[in-house]
């Protein structure tokens, strides 16, 4: 079972290690990276690859994405930080990563929150629908109307939705090229609403 778990490892930080290779971080690997181990090196490579590919992933979907130990993933995570390849933020009680001068504070903010269930789901419905309701949003989400409310009061606070007269999101244009360049790092939903929506804009962070 053990050489199971360690080869399924393997082959997800190769598959992220190869994408990192092909689409490196801007500025270069560190020597300190250079002169560790290979397989220091091969899960430093896997983070550059998934943290372009999953902007805004939290502290443990990266870790358990890549099949990491909680060590394992802090340190690297650490050493890319420090050498200015990555940057983090706080978002609520999760610590969310990015490449480093990729987005602003508001990109950041909406991918925190596109990783989010029930946001996500309002996000698409309103870009869908601008017209939708809260009653709309709950029935098609099935959550309760007091879940939306929560989830929407979120959205305004970070500045993504206006409550003033209904639920109108602020940043449709953003929100929506947001969702169609990363639709794969979301769920299914998400890549059929940027099927859809994909030839609506082009978008290149």
């Amino acid at each position: 079972m053990t050489d199971g778990i360690d080869g399924r490892k393997r082959e997800t930080l190769r598959r992220f290690a190869a994408i990192g290779a092909a689409a490196p971080f801007v500025g270069a690997a560190s020597a300190e990276s250079e002169d560790e181990g290979g397989d220091a090196n091969e899960t430093r490579e896997a983070i550059r690859g998934y943290v372009p590919t999953t902007p805004g992933a939290h502290f443990s979907k990266l870790r358990d994405d890549l099949r990491l130990g909680t060590g394992e993933a802090q340190y690297h995570l650490r050493k890319l930080e420090e050498a200015g390849e990555i940057e983090s933020t706080k978002d609520a009680d999760y610590r969310r990563y990015f490449p480093a001068a990729r987005f602003d504070d508001l990109d950041k903010r909406a991918l925190g929150y596109l990783r989010r269930d029930t946001p996500r789901g309002m996000v698409l419905a309103l870009l869908r629908d601008p017209a939708a309701t809260g009653a709309d949003l709950a029935a098609e989400l099935g959550v309760s109307r007091p879940t939306v409310s929560t989830a929407a009061a979120d959205l305004e606070a970070a500045g993504l939705l206006d409550r003033t007269d209904g639920y109108a999101l602020t940043e449709p244009e953003r929100l929506l090229t947001l969702v169609v360049r990363y639709a794969d790092s979301f769920d299914a939903e998400a890549v059929a609403f940027a099927d859809d929506a994909a030839s609506l804009v082009a978008y290149d962070p």
